[in-house]
């Protein structure tokens, strides 16, 4: 499976951002991939004031054009994600289109944002944001998908349970920033891939200097064995890589460690 992740520049406008996508999601076709991945809140600029402002339903303009877009070029789509309204809420979701332009899936983030680091970044998604209840799981022609966004690849029990449920890839949109992302980007996706035995897929904005928000970029695939397969730098570009999942059904084998857990002592599930 062709993986591209789309590590594209935020621009203030909706518009603006959604026909650069689209023209990124273009060429990445092009580029022969069969999975094409969008940051986190690539419609607008990651800030609560811009999460209001640019908030849609499903089925409005930002989901229709990620539609057309996968129908168009007959590639799956993650959609990064975006402010969904639903009623008087608004969750932060990544929709998944399969190739022919059809809702596959869909995540709203879990795992708010709600941080403060003294003499670095301070956030508080939870003042726009209703956290999601749902781990995520798709179907496709490769095998079985794992979806979460950003803050959710911190907690090991969520990517756990996707990889107990048969996932093979972990998809993560995100923006870490200058503060968490030199310190944890690589160590976290490395150690989901490692624990899980799966391909971790880390897909970030470019960097803005100037930007409101300053995304670290470093968008980042790593193998089941922790090997780094693909990395940007802080540019806008699409990064590719092959996924070979029979290696996903070697590294367990050699190292057993989904089999070898001792639920008799200790057990994960679903609440």
């Amino acid at each position: 499976m062709k993986t591209a992740l789309i590590q594209m520049k935020n621009s203030p406008g909706k518009s603006e951002n959604l026909s650069r996508a689209r023209e990124l999601i273009r060429e990445a076709a092009a580029g022969g991939a069969d999975m094409a991945v969008l940051p986190e809140m690539f419609c607008c600029e990651y800030q609560n004031r811009a999460f209001i402002e640019n908030r849609e339903p499903a089925g409005g303009q930002i989901w229709q054009m990620l539609s057309d877009a996968a129908r168009e070029h007959g590639i799956w789509l993650i959609g990064g994600s975006m402010p969904e309204a639903d009623g008087r809420l608004t969750y932060n979701t990544a929709f998944v289109f399969d190739r022919n332009g059809n809702q596959a899936a869909f995540h709203r983030k879990a795992h708010l944002f709600d941080i403060s680091v003294p003499g670095g970044q301070s956030f508080r998604e939870s003042a726009t944001f209703t956290a999601g209840n749902e781990i995520t799981l798709f179907e496709t022609e490769f095998g079985r998908m794992g979806l979460c966004i950003c803050f959710d690849i911190r907690f090991p029990e969520l990517c756990r349970l996707m990889a107990l449920e048969g996932a093979q890839v972990i998809f993560c949109p995100a923006a870490f920033n200058m503060t968490t992302g030199p310190a944890h980007w690589e160590l976290l996706f490395r150690g989901r891939a490692v624990e899980n035995q799966v391909f971790a897929c880390g897909c970030a904005p470019a960097r803005d200097e100037k930007g409101s928000y300053v995304s670290y970029g470093n968008s980042i695939i790593v193998s089941p064995w922790g090997d780094i397969l693909a990395r940007a730098g802080p540019e806008e570009t699409i990064l590719y890589a092959q996924l070979d999942l029979g290696l996903v059904h070697e590294v367990r084998q050699q190292l057993p460690l989904l089999f070898a857990r001792r639920t008799d002592l200790y057990r994960l599930e679903r609440t």
